[in-house]
Formats: structure tokens, C-alpha cells, sequence
């Protein structure tokens, strides 16, 4: 009872924030037509379509409406995706705020922090500093063979002989070596991912490219992943086929790219800056808590 009385509270603060804030909060469909192409998730099939593993698609469609500054609270579902920190069914806080770039939008992630788990200022690094801090390495400039190098003399370990790509490695360095030791005493922003990583965020291209992309740390938890927003419908279409073609690579289901979503940047999505962050986890560090199982009401082995 006392973690379902925390989440409520929790809850009940994030929409004062929001509201403060004039974001306006909405709705969009769990149960969608097309679902993401990211090549490591998978989406739960029901009925006609799937149900949502984000409310991203639609919540862009809004902006390109003229909804203005929105978020959501909504279940989100993934498959296959359970353990500590993981639940195939889970709540996800997630927001848009016209105008904003992703250092901006940092700002109103730590604000929004300060308000539910009182955290006071937060550490700020780019992906190549923690890379070079932590693992010795410029994730810029290294080949796969040298990121496996990496791996290997910091006991990483991936079973058996695998060929895994340049950004396998560096996802794997970041789970593995760097994430569990940032935020023990404050949350830290890490920003400026390289290119290959950039998702659905924009590319800055001088230097060789980085992507205006940060994600959240506190604990030794991923809370939240932010872009500055990918607005160009082709470069959008391209990273999708992009995905596709990875997804058929590693023997994953195919999906279609969502023609609503790109008909609807094609339209004329505004310059803005979007964040997802993972609310349970959020209510886990709140309650001082090391499993998701301690804080839903009905996890999916009680489901």
C-alpha cells in the first residue's frame, strides 16, 4: 500500500508539473496499425495490429497537428523484455516541447527530477567523455575490432563466438561497464551519441556527426532516453528502411514503417525535442527499491 500511495503521489506531481508548465497532457491509441522498426524491440502483436511499445508515432502526428507542447502517461508493452529493471507491460512518462533542443529539454528533465525525488543539480557528460573516462576509448573514432579489444580487457563477456558491429559494442560497453557506475549521487546526463545511435534524433554534422541525443542515469539506471527531433521526411524513411533491413538480417519479425508518421513529418513536424522516461523506474528509485516486481501492483509472472 505504501508504494501504491508513492505512485499516486508521484503521479499527481508530474501532472502539476505539467501543468505549470502549460503541456498540455493527451491521449493516443495502445492498440495501433504500425508499430517501431527498431531493430532490437519487439512489438505484441493483437488483433489488427500491435500494441504500442511507445506513444511516439502518434504523439508526433499531434505535433504536427498544432497540438503545441504535450505528454502522456500510458502503458507501453515490449516483448520478451522482462527482468529487474524490465517488464513486457509498463507505465511510460513521455513529452514534446516545441522549440526545444535537447539541452533544453535536459533542463526540464532535471527540473521534473527535482520535483518527484528532490535531486539537486545534475552531472552533465558527453558520450565521448564517459567513454574515454570509463572504458579508455574514444567511441567516435573506434573500429568494432577495437571496441571488442576494449570489452575484453575490461571482462566483458559475450558467450559464444558472435560478430557483433561497431554499435553492438558500444551498447554493450554501455550496459555493461559504464551504466551500473553512473548517478550514485546525482542523476547524469550523457549527450551527444555518435551518429550510428542517433534513432529518430537529428545528426549535427560538423565534427563527423553526432546526434543531438541524451539519455538519463541515476543509480545506475536508465530513467530516460531524449532526441532533438528528426524533422526531415527522407532522412526519416531512409533510417527506417535502414532498420528494416537489419531486422530481416537478424531474423526478426517484419514490420512496416508507419506511413501515418511519415506522412505526417512530410506535413511539417515543428523543431522540438522529445523525452520517454521509464515511470516505474522512476517509482523504484523513489521507494529505495531494486526490482521492478516491488512497485507493480501485478507484475506479468502475477499478471
Amino acid at each position: 500500500m505504501e508504494v501504491l500511495q508513492l505512485r499516486a503521489g508521484l503521479l499527481r506531481r508530474t501532472r502539476q508539473f505539467f501543468d505549470r508548465e502549460g503541456v498540455l497532457e493527451v491521449e493516443t491509441p495502445i492498440l495501433g496499425r504500425a508499430t517501431v522498426t527498431d531493430p532490437h524491440i519487439d512489438s505484441i502483436p493483437a488483433g489488427d495490429g500491435y500494441l504500442q511499445t511507445s506513444p511516439e508515432f502518434a504523439m508526433k502526428r499531434l505535433l504536427a497537428a498544432g497540438s503545441g507542447s504535450i505528454f502522456q502517461i500510458t502503458k507501453a508493452f515490449r516483448r520478451g523484455e522482462t527482468g529487474r529493471r524490465h517488464n513486457p507491460e509498463f507505465t511510460m512518462l513521455e513529452w514534446y516541447r516545441v522549440g526545444f533542443d535537447h539541452h533544453r529539454l535536459m533542463d526540464d528533465v532535471e527540473a521534473l527530477l527535482h520535483d518527484l525525488l528532490d535531486t539537486g543539480v545534475s552531472e552533465r557528460h558527453t558520450y565521448g567523455a564517459t567513454f574515454r573516462d570509463y572504458v579508455g576509448i574514444d567511441p567516435h573514432t573506434a573500429e568494432a575490432r577495437d571496441l571488442q579489444s576494449a570489452a575484453a580487457r575490461m571482462g566483458v563477456s559475450v558467450g559464444a563466438p558472435t560478430k557483433l558491429s561497431r554499435e553492438d559494442w558500444l551498447n554493450l560497453l554501455m550496459a555493461q561497464v559504464i551504466e551500473p557506475r553512473l548517478g550514485e549521487r546525482a542523476p547524469v546526463f550523457v549527450y551527444d551519441f555518435p551518429k550510428e545511435l542517433a534513432a529518430l534524433a537529428k545528426i549535427r554534422h560538423e565534427g563527423g556527426g553526432l546526434a543531438e541525443r541524451f539519455e538519463l542515469y541515476f543509480h545506475g539506471t536508465e530513467l530516460a532516453n531524449g532526441y532533438h527531433e528528426l524533422t526531415d521526411a527522407q532522412e526519416q524513411r531512409e533510417r527506417f528502411e535502414s532498420d528494416l533491413a537489419l531486422r530481416e538480417m537478424l531474423g526478426r519479425e517484419t514490420v512496416e514503417a508507419d506511413p501515418n508518421l511519415l506522412a505526417a513529418i512530410e506535413a511539417g513536424l515543428p523543431d522540438c525535442s522529445g523525452v520517454a522516461v521509464g515511470f516505474d523506474r522512476l517509482v523504484m528509485i523513489a521507494a529505495g527499491k531494486t526490482s521492478l516486481d516491488e512497485v507493480l501492483s501485478f507484475p506479468t509472472s502475477r499478471a
